[in-house]
């Protein structure tokens, strides 16, 4: 099953397809633009529609989804963590 997909290998954060998902589970997630699979264990829930992070950023550091820079790190995000306005922000303003 695909949890969660992703555009780029470089991504720091991909979106989760799939409703359900809890803390604790190992979930699988499918690079588009290389189409082979990549996996993240859940460290929260994460509704679906939403971010899950690929790796631990620290603040500062950039996010990147769909293989763009979308935003920068506000407050830690740990592997797994779901990812959202609680700890990234654009650089729009």
């Amino acid at each position: 099953m695909i949890h969660f997909v992703l555009h780029d290998a470089k991504d720091t954060v991909a979106v989760v397809v799939v409703e359900g998902v809890k803390a604790g589970m190992s979930l699988s997630g499918w690079i588009m633009d290389e189409d082979r699979m990549t996996s993240v264990d859940a460290r929260q829930d994460i509704p679906i529609g939403h971010k899950v992070a690929l790796r631990d950023m620290a603040t500062g550091d950039t996010v990147w989804k769909y293989g763009i820079d979308m935003g920068k790190v506000v407050a830690p995000i740990k592997a797994g963590e779901h990812a959202h306005v609680q700890n990234i922000k654009t650089k729009r303003w």
